[in-house]
């Protein structure tokens, strides 16, 4: 049995972890353990704000202080930096999005014998936590939880169904999945709840495809200034504080580039950042966003974003296209983009903004840019998932 030791720091899925090297459920730096593992709280251990916590799979971080919270935000962007031999020339402050930011979710609910439970899953399990309230979530989120719960339970079927929740510009956009909706009576069901909560939009997917059951008038989400259409199921930031932080560092990094490429565009989220005195190609797959992006681009006038459908994992950007421009951003999904930052390599391109959610692909993807003669010169995490042991980043790039 080992001696009493502290807490040193938080391991990658949230255990503190000992002098030792022993990983510990539930604790803090700063916190000491015993030699049974029981935990004395240190001064970053905090009560969470959340009576699910412990439950609920989402936060797994709630017992941890800012101060604490901000510095694993910060270790886990750096340690897969310094895992592939990259020191970023300056390191920025950690963005922490605030409580009750969350402005898009994916709750889950069951009808059972007298009610219905509507949350999230528990931790490693397909049971549900019946939610009473939720911290991040924005307030008109949040708000939905009981006329929610009570809809399931008067017209749910008899299986588990998804319900997808985003705040576009004109309120709540909500997604029911595998809920098929049979007859007069449920369907007016459905709409006096568009009705009475004021939903921008009311989509069901009964197994062919989302359907538009209400929607007053058409649901968008600005983006820099400029109204986007919203299709059902897009991407959007998860807080709109940390898209705005990290758009603006777009801009000031990119500084002086007068045409720009954005790659894994999405909506345009960083297209329409970066339009103001320069051009911008918007380069996005899925289709529905695209169009959405294109449009935008158009009604915006000025010719700054153009948009372009492309899959950017089969049919990468190459040298030659790359060479036109005075610079590239790219926002890819968590696997990272290793064709494309292949072809950036080997292009003439000498300015890289690169943001994404998943540090491991990035720092791999960084190392190739590294090989290539590319310095990270500037380096944000950002931990826009509050309580999550999700971090993301934005970095620039310079050959």
């Amino acid at each position: 049995m080992t001696s009493s030791e502290p807490i040193i720091r938080l391991a990658a899925k949230g255990d503190g972890v000992t002098t030792s090297g022993r990983h510990i459920a539930g604790a803090v730096p700063g916190d000491i353990i015993d030699d049974v593992g029981g935990i004395t709280p240190g001064p970053h251990h905090v009560a969470p704000v959340c009576r699910h916590f412990n439950v609920c799979g989402g936060c797994l971080l709630q017992h941890v202080d800012d101060t604490a919270l901000t510095e694993f935000v910060e270790s886990r962007v750096l340690n897969a930096a310094r895992g592939q031999g990259l020191e970023p020339l300056e390191l920025l402050r950690v963005h922490l999005s605030p409580p009750h930011t969350r402005r898009r979710a994916g709750l889950h609910g069951l009808r059972t014998a007298k009610s219905a439970v509507l949350g999230y899953r528990e931790g490693g399990s397909h049971r549900l936590v019946d939610l009473t309230q939720c911290p991040v979530l924005h307030p008109e989120l949040a708000a939905l939880i009981g006329p929610l719960r009570r809809f399931v339970s008067a017209n749910g079927p008899k299986g588990m169904v998804g319900i997808d929740l985003t705040l576009a510009d004109q309120g709540v956009d909500a997604s029911f999945t595998q809920f098929p909706i049979e007859g007069l009576g449920p369907t007016e069901a459905a709409l006096d709840l568009a009705r009475e909560q004021r939903f921008a939009r009311l989509t069901i997917d009964q197994g062919y495809g989302p359907e538009t059951l209400w929607e007053p008038e058409p649901a968008t989400v600005t983006l820099s200034g400029v109204p986007v259409s919203l299709p059902p199921g897009a991407f959007l930031q998860a807080t709109a504080d940390a898209e705005a932080i990290m758009a603006a560092d777009a801009a000031q990094w990119l500084a002086g580039a007068r045409v720009v490429a954005d790659l894994f565009a999405g909506l345009g989220t960083f297209a329409f950042a970066l339009r103001e005195g320069r051009k911008v190609l918007a380069v996005e797959a899925e289709r529905a966003a695209h169009l959405a992006c294109k449009s935008a681009g158009a009604m915006a006038g000025g010719g700054g974003v153009l948009a372009l459908h492309r899959d950017l994992f089969r049919s990468p950007l190459e040298p030659a296209e790359l060479n036109r421009f005075d610079a590239v951003l790219l926002d890819p999904p968590r696997a990272g983009a290793r064709a494309q930052i292949a072809e950036i390599a080997s292009s003439t391109i000498s300015r890289v903004v690169y943001v994404s959610c998943n540090p491991s692909s990035w720092a791999r993807d960084a190392a190739v840019l590294a090989q290539a003669g590319f310095r990270l010169v500037k380096l944000r995490p950002v931990g826009q998932f509050r309580w999550s042991t999700h971090v993301e980043l934005a970095s620039y790039f310079e050959r």
